[in-house]
């Protein structure tokens, strides 16, 4: 494993798992990978994950913080409720609580949740046909993608939205387009979730770019779309190499290293 840096071993002598700062480290780096694929909305949306060993708790980004300053020690860690389970000088972001604690109240395996806004997501979002199976991406979300009708912008002024998020997710799917709104992505890991929301964004960023072109759409067969879902599959789960999108998300670690590391601080 990776050396946890002297912010994880002091966090560690303060009484913290190196389960949980590691956990930090993977979210942290979603975020810098967040700003630099220019997924983030000033300091809006977020993402989340169990803590390992405390199941009735998750880390969160901390409300006001932009994405591309976001660091390991600054994840505030709530319970299911959004209570602050440590204080310190940040807020939880209440939209943030109210759409990751609906999930992950009902999807014990989607232990990491991503939430976009992201130009491209939020255009197919708010197309009445959402994405079309027009291309690689799109198709490795064939009869696996859900939806969620819009309700206004999320918050504790609706919280009985929350039953209605997990159902729209459903029990096994792990991407969900958000209609008017964005995009959802889980995983059991950071690394999957990302995986899945990086293939996400891409098909509508392919959608959202072929928009108006003259002539329609080409539209794969049932037996492309179905071998796009088995390659897809392989694709996330590295051909055997290692876990769910452990890879790629790797790899984008590397880059987050060479450009700025203190998102391990």
């Amino acid at each position: 494993m990776d050396d946890p840096g002297e912010a994880g071993r002091r966090a560690i002598a303060g009484g913290m798992s190196e389960a949980e700062w590691r956990l930090r480290l993977d979210l942290a780096a979603y975020f810098r990978i967040n700003a630099a694929l220019g997924w983030e909305d000033s300091f809006n949306t977020h993402a989340t994950a169990r803590v390992p060993g405390a199941e009735e708790h998750f880390l969160i980004n901390p409300f006001g913080l932009r994405f591309d300053e976001i660091r390991a020690s600054d994840m505030l860690r709530v319970d299911l409720e959004g209570r602050v389970v440590s204080p310190g000088p940040h807020t939880v972001n209440e939209a943030g609580f109210v759409i990751h604690s609906a999930i992950h109240l009902q999807r014990h395996d989607a232990r990491c949740i991503l939430h976009t806004h992201s130009l491209a997501g939020m255009a197919v979002a708010a197309s009445a046909e959402g994405l079309l199976p027009i291309g690689l991406f799109a198709c490795g979300f064939h009869e696996s993608l859900s939806y969620h009708a819009f309700e206004g912008a999320s918050g504790r002024h609706n919280m009985s939205e929350r039953e209605r998020l997990a159902e729209s997710l459903g029990p096994s799917n792990n991407a969900m387009i958000m209609r008017s709104h964005g995009l959802l992505t889980v995983g059991r890991t950071v690394a999957e979730a990302f995986v899945w929301m990086y293939r996400l964004d891409k098909a509508c960023q392919v959608q959202v770019a072929t928009y108006g072109q003259p002539g329609a759409y080409l539209h794969p067969s049932e037996a492309a779309r179905q071998a796009t879902v088995k390659g897809t599959e392989d694709f996330v789960r590295g051909y055997g190499n290692g876990g769910p999108g452990e890879a790629e998300f790797a790899a984008w670690r590397r880059r987050l290293d060479r450009i700025d590391p203190s998102w391990r601080e």
